[in-house]
């Protein structure tokens, strides 16, 4: 499969209150000022697929001749794409049918075989007013903002909820989306999935679908797992440990751009600590460019987790980013990149690599 990146766009202003930093020579202004309160009503129209996959149907999606798989989980989607929305095809005319048990399927593959592209198309297909479409961390952080049951009555209005990333490296979180894909699921609400795989473990296993059923034991008879084997189309190793740049080329390259945030690492970190994730969406509305000096490892856990949720924030809008200080060399410890939530870490630093190269590439 082949894709394109591509460029960012510029999000629509939003007046957030900007806080300019010392240097009048630079007009950015800064994460660190900003303290957003997204409505629970922004926070539902919000799950739709990112930007990055904002233009993907299933015509888009090459599936490579190599390995059948892709081929027949692409024939698979938009059979289930026409059960939700109620039509089947028959002697060229389509007509309506029966609803029965709805769809639920999971796509289990590596990185770069087209997972995500092909659930954001399953989205379109279905078409946007109704579908709720979020990554796993997404969906924990709206129960964390609403409530559980209020987020129940407002996903149960849709016909299809696709969940991006699902993770089991949280008992707790996991336990809760399959208390809450039940109930939708219960209420006839189709039902899509992907897994993330470590970059290490392309190639291998994979993800294990038989541990993901049985951690949502209520729904393993209802999903049906679709494997989607091949190579990563963009041929490409994550870099996990590309240098940062001097400060001062950071701040130099955001002079006179009034599209721009400049925070301290730290500084942006503290703040994180009181936002809700949820929110960090939000955090970003009208920023074009990203800068941040004085990178440096993080150490502890639970800031290293708000950090990866706001990189995926920042991958989701194709915000590029400058990272100064020592850049993403060592940003998470050996113990991290080896304990309970590595697949975050390295997604985190695989999305921040594409955005600190665009980044670079701008300064």
């Amino acid at each position: 499969m082949q894709a394109v990146r591509r460029p960012a766009r510029r999000a629509a202003e939003a007046d957030v209150g900007w806080a300019t930093v010392t240097d009048s020579t630079v007009r950015a202004g800064s994460l660190v000022g900003r303290s957003p309160a997204p409505s629970p009503q922004r926070l539902l129209e919000e799950l739709v697929p990112p930007r990055h996959f904002a233009a993907e149907t299933f015509d888009t999606y090459r599936p490579d001749p190599a390995h059948p798989s892709q081929a027949a989980a692409l024939d698979r989607l938009r059979q289930a794409a026409a059960a939700v929305v109620g039509v089947e095809q028959s002697g060229g005319w389509l007509r309506r049918r029966r609803r029965g048990r709805p769809p639920a399927l999971y796509l289990d593959g590596g990185f770069g075989v087209g997972k995500t592209h092909l659930l954001a198309a399953l989205a379109h297909a279905v078409g946007r007013e109704g579908t709720a479409y979020g990554t796993f961390v997404e969906y924990t952080n709206l129960v964390g903002a609403l409530g559980f049951r209020a987020t129940v009555e407002a996903l149960a209005a849709h016909r299809l909820v696709c969940i991006d990333e699902f993770e089991l490296d949280d008992p707790g979180d996991t336990v809760l989306m399959s208390r809450l894909l039940r109930e939708l699921a219960d209420r006839g609400v189709a039902l899509a999935a992907t897994s993330n795989t470590l970059p290490e473990s392309l190639g291998e296993g994979r993800f294990a679908a038989e541990d993901f059923l049985r951690e949502i034991q209520a729904l393993a008879e209802r999903f049906e797992v679709l494997r989607i084997d091949g190579e990563d189309y963009r041929h490409r190793r994550p870099v996990t440990d590309r240098t940062g740049l001097p400060d001062e080329a950071v701040r130099a390259a955001l002079t006179g751009r009034d599209d721009a945030t400049l925070d301290d690492f730290g500084d942006l970190l503290e703040h994180l600590a009181h936002v809700h994730p949820s929110r960090y969406g939000a955090l970003l509305d009208g920023v074009a460019l990203v800068g941040l000096t004085g990178v440096r490892p993080v150490l502890r856990q639970d800031v290293a987790l708000r950090l990866v949720v706001l990189v995926d924030r920042l991958y989701d809008r194709d915000v590029p980013v400058l990272l100064g200080g020592s850049g993403e060399q060592g940003l998470f410890s050996a113990e991290m990149l080896h304990g309970g939530y590595r697949k975050k870490y390295y997604r985190a630093l695989s999305r921040l690599g594409a955005l600190a190269a665009d980044g670079a590439a701008i300064a």
